[in-house]
């Protein structure tokens, strides 16, 4: 059922203003954002006692697969939902539940995930951003900067990591209004209508209440979090993968060369075949994994959250599998998609060229 809702809201909703989208009105995004919240396309992680659906890991997912026909929009969403929101869903007590998860269920805040420095990447424990102790005890001061942030020039409520006492690496849940600042607007190659900025710390007060998990066990929030991240992100790339391919079939049947549509020449019937080919392993791919990890955690009760990120944590390598798989899959639908449309394919005028762009990501 919400796959549907989904795949109607991006047809009626968000497409329409795909050109608004990508001319980085971040109040066209804001907007959307907030009427999928209003389809509860937002709730899908979240668990019901936090105004949530708690729906399982396979409808999760096929959610963000319909979201996937834009990918910049799906960027957007796809940041708040899943990296941005389920660091508070599996590693927030109920205080900081009941506080955040109903707005962000809604679309009321947006959330933001803030790992990457610009020394760190992969090697997110090299972070140098520091979070101090004050001297009353009552709040950590952040100072440091991170970048590629997703969402990072309008979120309201970021995931934050730095180290305390310079060494002990920590997560932090941080409002914009305690001090961060945002950076320009990255200049990317591709994903032009998601907001991807810099975020400046200085002197950031965040009250001790809002540390996330323990202090000194913020890799159990990175890397879970990403594990899960790299599972949700193999359906969106099997949506994007879907959407190129309808379109250049399309494009095949509706262009005509030598007297007839190009779909009836060989090459074209081939490239088209492989394309598939590469939608129909990946799909396979990531619901045999999405469907194993549900039949898993059908063991335990939804609240359980420790026993949950324990079998998240023993899919890392099938999580890792699908993430390089079905990005490298994405990348050659784009590639043939290009081939397709022929010399239109290089045009800006046409979608080929943007969704090789986007993919590149």
């Amino acid at each position: 059922m919400f796959g549907r809702i989904a795949e109607d809201f991006m047809r009626t909703e968000v497409l329409p203003r795909e050109e608004q989208i990508y001319e980085k009105d971040w109040a066209v995004t804001r907007e959307l954002l907030l009427k999928a919240g209003e389809l509860d396309l937002l709730r899908v992680d979240i668990p019901e006692a936090y105004g949530g659906l708690g729906l399982d890991k396979v409808s999760s997912a096929y959610v963000g697969e319909k979201i996937a026909v834009m990918p910049s929009f799906a960027g957007s969403l796809g940041a708040h939902t899943a990296i941005g929101t389920l660091p508070l869903v599996y590693f927030g007590n109920e205080e900081q539940k009941a506080r955040y998860l109903p707005r962000l269920a809604s679309g009321e805040w947006v959330a933001a995930y803030a790992l990457t420095e610009p020394g760190s990447g992969s090697d997110a424990l090299a972070a140098r951003a520091k979070a101090t102790l004050s001297e009353d005890g009552t709040h950590y001061i952040l100072n440091g900067q991170k970048m590629w942030i997703t969402n990072g020039g309008f979120a309201d409520i970021f995931t934050i990591f730095a180290k305390v006492d310079g060494e002990k690496f920590s997560a932090f849940i941080v409002e914009r209004g305690m001090g961060v600042v945002s950076g320009r607007e990255e200049p990317k190659l591709g994903l032009d209508g998601s907001s991807t900025t810099a975020l400046i710390l200085d002197n950031v007060r965040v009250p001790v209440e809002n540390v996330l998990g323990t202090v000194g066990q913020g890799h159990k929030v990175a890397f879970n979090i990403l594990n899960l991240g790299r599972l949700k992100l193999g359906t969106r790339n099997i949506g994007s993968a879907k959407q190129a391919l309808t379109r250049a079939a399309r494009y095949s049947i509706e262009r005509h060369q030598f007297g007839r549509a190009i779909s009836e020449f060989g090459l074209i019937k081939q490239k088209l075949g492989e394309m598939a080919v590469r939608c129909f392993v990946g799909d396979a791919m990531v619901y045999r994994t999405l469907g194993d990890v549900d039949r898993a955690l059908e063991r335990f009760a939804p609240e359980d959250t420790a026993e949950a990120l324990k079998i998240i944590e023993s899919f890392a390598v099938e999580c890792s599998i699908n993430k390089v798989w079905t990005s490298e899959a994405l990348a050659f639908v784009v590639d043939e998609a290009v081939q397709v449309y022929g010399g239109y394919g290089y045009s800006k005028e046409f979608p080929a060229e943007r969704a090789y762009r986007d993919a590149r990501i």
